[in-house]
């Protein structure tokens, strides 16, 4: 996993990192360590040291909470608690955080109400109570909340008269009896439908307000103007109850409808399938598409929501707000040991879950175990929400691992102290990391994999092993049996980088990306579960220089985070290999060529993304330290996608 593991100096190069890093760059301490989560719905965008700073900027985004790391309580969040209805209908754009401000939206339209997202009916109602009709015409501006207000207007129109919406009585006119008597002695061309055909029995009206009173004296019924076939008044049971999304009962007015949804559970008003009153729970739980409780807040729908797995909060219009599915990995190796270390790597990150410090090693043949551990880092961590699993290696000393691995009680020293450790400082597990191990200890390397496994879950606690990502050719001949190590396992970490390594004859990406995908299908190809399967990813390039005849010379690794500098000062050009799906950079300098591969959020983002497609656990980064703050940021964003 070590950038110069293949040259077995993973210590040496974390000394020498630390040495040429700026001094500032260890001062990190645990208020500057991310403990807030900013999320728009469902998704994460970005995390913060305080509270103060998540809030200010969740406040940039609609549908926008923010949660503690450690716990997800949510501290704050701009959901809306009022929605604006216009003729049954809303939208995103009609939510409110205040009455005051709803109230003032749907004051300013006829047949609008204001919804308690939080409660039952309505908060505000402004529904026309009246309509205007001159003779047999209205206009939909014509629909008023006052009977003062519709009488204002009428008194601008002849032949003009007002329906009370709720009663269907015929209020007011401006008719006088020689009018009344007029159209009273007109050709009759209005009649009564009932159930939509011509009510039996019914006689056709010449006066208006004779077809209406007639009309609503027969349920479902509607005066229809033959001369013209159009509907001047109706009596029609077009308002309709439900509870619990099943029809209930029918009725002529929304007064009517809404008294008798009063008085049933999660009811609803409609008419022509829009919305006018409701009691229904407007936040969902569901597991999976399973729909198992409903709440009014959103603080009811967390708690509950919480104490099951697979879970997820949506409301009424189908937004997800909260999911409690599984976590899609991160994890980070530091390669150190030291806590000022440690701390810094983290408080650069953005959502990580896993960290794992180098505290671990077999000392010798004889089992004995070097130890440099932080209990009270791993409980510090643990309130922040990242769990420590330390890494456990050889020394990467192949002779030394031949002779421990042919000793028993070696291994039985060194698994007993190891486990009695990671119990006392309380971590969830191990991370183990074996390498330049001699093939012929293949079998006794997968012996000692099964203790130390066994041994562990006996206390409860986890193990992961780091494999090369390999090849299915020749992986038969190594001391790996990626088989049957992962079946004893609980995670693989398949450290897909190195592909062109330090000892390399020919230049190359240290991961292209249909290398590392063809790695991910052979590891699925040993029978290793998705679920238990994690994508390791390089936070650095590798450059390489040629002389004038075309040899190459040697190779160093670049950090991730040194790569912008090294383009702008030596003004490198770029390419984009298509094959490797990155940027290949070229340079001049004293008379070699200079190429690398670059590692770029780009190309990080691609590789988090194959892990997905592939459906894996998660990824793996070697290592914390090489990059900018601003890739986690990136990675974030696209964690739970």
């Amino acid at each position: 996993m070590v950038i110069l593991k293949r040259m077995w100096r993973s210590m040496l190069l974390c000394l020498l990192v630390a040495v040429l890093l700026p001094v500032g760059h260890f001062t990190a301490d645990a208020a500057s360590m991310t403990q807030y989560r900013v999320y728009q719905n469902d998704k994460p965008l970005k995390e913060f040291a305080r509270v103060s700073q998540a809030i200010a900027y969740a406040k940039y985004y609609s549908y926008s909470h923010v949660e503690k790391i450690s716990n997800r309580e949510w501290v704050w969040h701009n959901l809306p608690k009022y929605k604006v209805y216009i003729n049954g209908e809303s939208s995103s754009k009609l939510e409110y955080a205040t009455l005051t401000e709803a109230k003032k939206a749907a004051s300013s339209h006829i047949n609008a109400y204001v919804r308690d997202l939080e409660g039952i009916g309505w908060a505000y109602e402004n529904f026309a109570n009246y309509v205007l009709y001159q003779g047999d015409k209205t206009y939909d501006h014509w629909q008023f909340y006052s009977l003062d207000d519709a009488k204002k207007e009428a008194k601008k129109w002849t032949n003009a008269h007002i329906m009370n919406v709720n009663s269907k009585q015929w209020v007011w006119d401006n008719l006088t009896a020689p009018m009344i008597k007029e159209q009273r002695d007109a050709t009759a061309k209005y009649s009564i439908y009932k159930d939509g055909e011509l009510a039996a029995g019914s006689k056709s009206y010449a006066f208006l307000k004779d077809a209406i009173e007639a009309a609503n004296k027969l349920s479902n019924s509607e005066v229809i103007n033959t001369a013209t076939g159009k509907s001047v008044h109706q009596n029609l049971l077009n308002f309709e109850v439900y509870s619990q999304g099943k029809l209930v009962k029918l009725h002529s007015t929304l007064d009517a409808a809404v008294k008798t949804a009063k008085g049933l559970y999660a009811a609803e008003v409609k008419q022509d399938d829009k919305l006018l009153w409701s009691s229904v729970h407007y936040l969902s739980v569901y597991q999976g598409e399973k729909l198992i409780k409903s709440f009014h807040s959103i603080n009811g729908a967390l708690a509950y929501a919480k104490n099951y797995s697979n879970s997820y909060i949506m409301n009424q219009d189908g937004r997800k707000l909260w999911s409690s599915s599984k976590n899609f990995v991160f994890m980070g190796w530091n390669g150190s040991s030291s806590v000022t270390t440690i701390k810094s790597h983290i408080s650069n990150t953005q959502g990580l879950d896993i960290d794992s410090p180098t505290w671990y090693y077999v000392d010798n043949e004889n089992g004995a175990m070097n130890s440099n551990v932080s209990a009270a880092l791993v409980h510090e961590m643990k309130a922040q929400g990242i769990d420590i699993i330390p890494l456990v290696h050889n020394q990467f000393d192949k002779e030394l691992t031949t002779k421990f691995l042919a000793d028993e009680k070696a291994q039985d020293r060194f698994i007993k102290e190891l486990i009695d450790s990671l119990v006392s400082i309380k971590v969830k597990g191990l991370n183990l990391d074996f390498e330049n191990l001699a093939a012929s200890d293949r079998n006794q390397f997968t012996s000692f994999v099964q203790k130390l496994t066994k041994a562990a879950h006996a206390k409860k606690l986890t193990v992961s092993i780091d494999l090369m990502r390999g090849d299915v050719r020749w992986n038969h001949l190594t001391a790996y049996d990626y088989e049957e190590l992962g079946k004893i396992v609980d995670t693989v970490i398949m450290m897909a980088y190195d592909e062109h390594w330090t000892g390399s004859d020919t230049p190359g990406s240290v991961g292209s990306i249909g290398w590392v995908e063809e790695g991910i299908k052979q590891y699925l190809e040993y029978g290793i579960p998705r679920s238990k399967l994690i994508l390791g990813i390089p936070f650095y390039s590798r450059e390489w220089r040629i002389d004038s005849n075309g040899k190459l010379v040697d190779n160093r690794a670049i950090l991730m985070k040194d790569i912008d500098s090294v383009v702008s000062s030596n003004k490198a050009t770029r390419t984009y290999d298509e094959k490797a799906g990155q940027y290949k950079y070229t340079y001049t300098k004293d008379g070699y060529t200079h190429v690398f591969w670059a590692e770029t959020t780009e190309s990080v983002l691609a590789r988090v993304k194959l892990a997905k497609e592939y459906d894996l656990a998660g990824v793996a980064a070697w290592r914390l330290g090489y990059e900018d703050s601003s890739l986690w940021e990136a990675m974030l964003k696209v964690k739970e996608q």
